[in-house]
């Protein structure tokens, strides 16, 4: 009992240790580390590796046993000692491809390898791309609800200012409703907000797992978006550069095809034995494939992979050209979020916050309307909702441009 009232504290202790705020750096690592998707490309490495380990081996010899000349009728029939053509025999055979089939082979192992590998860093392209995205949206998520508090502050200002009108004989009696409407609606928008939260943590647990439910710590990173940079590797993105590997493929198994028009071998070695009258006896032989009608059978698998590599080509280049609209879309949508955003901060927030403050001011010296007032309130919540939209926005176009053109993945 004495140990275990020890023990309590520092277990309490090492939970809220490990209770860590989840960072932006540390939600890709967890999303990197720990997806299943990415432990299955893995062993599908694994898998191709093990793979290439037999490829252009020879294959395995065979054993055959039996009996030649066996007697069928007569006074010998079915006896395997008396008759003297009669033998057991037993051997080894082994074929043996031609050399080139066998390096095709080796070749299109290693190019399976590294097909392997290319789909291993596309799926890696998604998971962090994914992550990221997840984790700056359930950021300005929080960003937005945590501006509600701000609002419910707004809104017992208003109430205190419509009574104090009230008191003062300058207001209406009803105007006293509005601010409660006010903050009818805003929490009907909180409840909104909190949905959206519950949802920005399950898709960034899909991502990373339990973790997903720590609070967040820290910003979204700053990430340059440099066009050019970004234009120059375009080229050598994963989902363009495992058309390299998968035409390395076809290449090979072309090669393949083409050695089949070169004569495979064998050879088989047997001893016989006779009856105890007759002398044993071995025998050797050697055995040519002869492929000597390649127009129904070479040929058409021969053009039948030049025609793949031809679908691959033509794939890698129609690919090419999404990409290039696609970071066209995203560099525009980019360029222009970038702008709206600065205008807003520029123009848009100020003008909407000083004519709120001046319909405010114009209420309590008796001059307005409350519902000039609260227009004028309405007006500057949605541009600063709108603001934490533009700047979620922006944040997920950099980070969707970053992490899907402009990391140099392994």
């Amino acid at each position: 009992m004495h140990y275990r009232w020890m023990v309590l504290p520092f277990a309490g202790l090492l939970g809220l240790a490990q209770a860590a705020p989840l960072t932006f750096n540390a939600a890709l690592d967890l999303a990197e580390h720990g997806s299943p998707d990415l432990s299955a490309q893995s062993a599908t490495i694994a898998a191709a590796k093990s793979s290439a380990v037999a490829a252009g081996a020879l294959p395995d010899p065979k054993l055959f046993f039996g009996v030649d000349n066996l007697p069928v009728n007569g006074p010998d029939s079915w006896s395997t000692s008396r008759d003297f053509m009669t033998m057991q025999k037993i051997g080894l055979m082994q074929d043996v491809p031609n050399g080139d089939k066998r390096r095709a082979q080796r070749l299109e192992a290693a190019a399976g390898i590294d097909e392997a590998r290319g789909r291993r860093n596309i799926e890696l392209i998604r998971i962090r791309r994914d992550t990221a995205l997840a984790w700056i949206n359930r950021y300005y998520v929080e960003q937005r609800l945590a501006l509600f508090d701000e609002l419910d502050r707004e809104n017992r200002t208003l109430l205190e200012a419509v009574r104090a009108q009230i008191a003062s004989n300058r207001g209406q009696p009803a105007d006293i409703i509005t601010p409660k409407q006010e903050a009818a609606q805003l929490a009907d928008r909180r409840d909104d907000l909190v949905r959206d939260l519950a949802k920005a943590r399950a898709e960034l647990g899909r991502l990373i797992g339990h973790e997903a439910d720590e609070p967040l710590a820290g910003e979204p990173p700053q990430l340059d978006i440099d066009p050019d940079r970004l234009h120059r590797h375009l080229h050598h993105h994963p989902d363009l550069a495992i058309f390299d590997s998968l035409t390395r493929k076809a290449q090979a198994e072309e090669r393949e095809a083409e050695a089949t028009k070169e004569s495979d071998w064998g050879v088989a070695v047997a001893y016989q034995r006779r009856g105890p009258l007759y002398s044993d006896m071995v025998s050797v032989q050697l055995t040519f494939d002869l492929p000597i009608f390649p127009e129904t059978r070479q040929d058409p698998r021969i053009a039948a992979k030049k025609e793949e590599i031809a679908r691959i080509s033509d794939e890698k280049a129609a690919m090419l050209r999404d990409h290039i609209a696609e970071l066209e879309n995203d560099l525009a949508d980019y360029a222009a979020t970038s702008r709206q955003l600065d205008r807003m901060k520029d123009t848009w927030l100020p003008l909407s916050r000083e004519k709120y403050v001046l319909r405010l001011d114009s209420y309590r010296a008796g001059k307005g309307e409350i519902e000039e007032v609260v227009n004028a309130r309405n007006e500057w919540i949605e541009q600063r909702l709108k603001a934490i939209d533009l700047e979620n926005r922006k944040e997920q176009a950099a980070a969707k441009l970053r992490f899907a053109y402009g990391e140099d993945m392994p």
